[in-house]
């Protein structure tokens, strides 16, 4: 059971309240000062970007509190709850991310392997140059960020990653894509030999006690399930898509999310009963693998030396990283998890947003999820006040 602030037990009215409380440096905050900070930096951010509902998670020092906020059906006036699903979009890849090092650390691949290594329908193609871990960090010679249109099914996919040629040396550049990461999933499971998301709630969600996690939202589950919400205020949820649970396709709660951020915080110190294997699939995902500017691009997650200003954090999120090819630098041998780095990362479809971050010297981690698409920038700005609020010294 996650242990529960006095703040969740209650749906919390999105208006905006003045906070000049304490700075705090080891020791916990009291929750209602926490409330303050986050009703006054939620509330207006929802009304400047018309989010109709947002969950927002916390872990401080072990100890974890919910914040709900708004609607998760505007037609209806449901409420978001603790039950809330949202579309996580590509913070999906970070959990695809830690199959992939699962998978490693059992012995069934290596991140180091050709993508077309036993697996014939790629021998012969580009791929038998390019790597698992190039495809799962986006270097894998410029993938581009989506299929194209006529890409519709497994065979098709195949056949276009077959004609598929880099634009670049593979590990030379960074362009962020779902096709790359969605493959390194795809392939990983081949190599695992069932389908991707049976090894999900295997290896990774029964395992870190994810109870709320979903590809496909069950019938008992669609009461929770929120509506994504349009530029022209139209109800919308995810159309099903090539590698779609790969790269962007994972439905979840709040806590569930924080969940899995508390287990890449405490490293080795998970939950009794999680073999070694999954604690070394975390840090796969936490390492560093290529320098692209002042982000370190992990498997999934990027980091960034901390303390971090909010100007490089924005740098790193921007829709020049997303949008363009940015060289990148091999980091040889790769960067080891750090405790003193602020790792993050976004996820959106086309009705909601997310973001996540954490730092583990500081033991503290942040989950936002809302219904709407709104810009990162708004995510990032909002999330690193938060925890700079709850980090810094008096």
């Amino acid at each position: 059971m996650h242990q529960r602030s006095a703040a969740q037990t209650r749906f919390i009215i999105a208006t905006s309240l003045l906070f000049s409380g304490p700075a705090w440096a080891l020791n916990e905050p009291p929750s209602a000062d926490i409330e303050a900070l986050l009703n006054d930096t939620i509330a207006p951010l929802m009304e400047q970007h018309r989010i109709p509902g947002m969950a927002v998670a916390l872990s401080i020092h072990g100890q974890q509190h919910y914040f709900n906020y708004g609607l998760a059906h505007q037609e209806t006036a449901t409420p978001v709850t603790d039950e809330t699903l949202f579309e996580l979009g590509s913070i999906s890849k970070i959990f695809t991310a830690a199959l992939a090092g699962y998978a490693q650390a059992s012995g069934s691949l290596s991140l180091y392997d050709a993508a077309s290594h036993d697996f014939p329908a790629l021998e012969g193609s580009v791929f038998d140059e390019v790597t698992l871990l190039e495809l799962g960090t986006y270097t894998a010679g410029e993938l581009p960020l989506q299929f194209p249109e006529s890409v519709q099914s497994e065979a098709q996919m195949i056949d276009y990653y077959r004609q598929w040629q880099p634009d670049s040396t593979p590990g030379s550049h960074r362009l962020y894509s779902n096709p790359s990461i969605g493959l390194m999933g795809y392939l990983t499971a081949q190599r695992l030999g069932q389908p991707f998301e049976a090894l999900m709630e295997e290896a990774l969600f029964t395992p870190l006690g994810l109870e709320h996690s979903f590809f496909q939202v069950p019938d008992a589950q669609q009461a929770h399930y929120a509506y994504g919400y349009s530029k022209e205020d139209e109800p919308i949820r995810v159309n099903p898509g090539v590698l779609d649970a790969q790269a962007y396709g994972l439905k979840s709660s709040a806590a569930d999310v924080l969940a899995f951020v508390e287990a890449n915080m405490s490293g080795a110190g998970l939950q009794a009963g999680v073999d070694d294997a999954l604690s070394q699939a975390l840090a796969a995902t936490r390492t560093g693998y290529f320098e692209v500017g002042e982000m370190t691009q992990g498997l999934g997650w990027e980091s960034y030396a901390y303390p971090v200003a909010i100007e490089t954090l924005l740098a790193g999120n921007s829709l020049e990283m997303i949008l363009e090819p940015n060289p990148a630098n091999r980091l040889t041998p790769p960067l080891a998890p750090r405790q003193a780095a602020y790792y993050n990362k976004t996820g959106s479809t086309n009705g909601f947003g997310g973001y996540v971050a954490f730092v583990p010297s500081e033991q503290i981690g942040i989950v936002l999820l809302a219904n709407r698409n709104y810009p990162n920038q708004a995510r990032i700005e909002a999330a690193h006040h938060i925890l700079t609020a709850l980090t810094k010294t008096p």
